[in-house]
């Protein structure tokens, strides 16, 4: 059974089970770090210059995070590269788009109606949203949140810097043991 601080701040229990698109199992939730990777890259002009790019990855742990990406990056550095910064980021929700070249945040407020004082509360939360336009992201959330029977409005929706995400997988993960 999950917590309740799982769930957005004044949520009450009722609202929790109307959120049809809330994670049923605990392998499909996402402890989100940002990890800022720091290397030299080598720019059209043909001049190399030092960046700093930012990548999302899921881990339980600041140490598992550094691990995951310094493994999943390795690959694809052909010089030295460092992690520069590491930060615990959360995302309630998380729709991936395969098509989608680029990442966004969405800011929603979920509305709920406070039984006590019959006033409306908003409860603020952030989604991750894989689409290649700012349009295409905002149809993504729409089209999911039509799953859901809560009231919501978008905030916000903004491009981020993130070049890449890397999610967990139990079946990958055994598939790189064996190997």
């Amino acid at each position: 059974m999950l917590s309740e601080n799982t769930y957005p701040k004044n949520v009450n229990s009722r609202d929790i089970l109307l959120i049809s698109h809330s994670t049923k199992n605990l392998k499909d939730m996402y402890n989100w770090f940002e990890c800022k990777v720091r290397y030299e890259k080598m720019l059209e002009s043909g001049i190399q210059k030092m960046v700093t790019e930012p990548y999302l990855v899921d881990a339980w742990s600041f140490t598992e995070a550094e691990a995951r990406i310094t493994k999943e990056i390795r690959p694809f550095m052909s010089g030295e590269f460092t992690i520069s910064d590491i930060k615990r980021v959360k995302y309630s929700e998380s729709f991936f788009n395969e098509s989608g070249d680029r990442y966004y945040k969405m800011r929603l407020y979920f509305i709920t109606l406070d039984e006590k004082s019959g006033t409306e509360k908003k409860s603020a939360t952030n989604m991750l949203v894989q689409a290649s336009t700012l349009k295409e992201a905002v149809l993504i959330i729409e089209s999911e949140m039509e799953k859901s029977m809560i009231d919501y409005t978008i905030a916000s929706a903004t491009e981020t810097a993130i070049m890449d995400v890397y999610t967990y997988s139990a079946e990958e993960e055994k598939k790189k043991e064996s190997a």
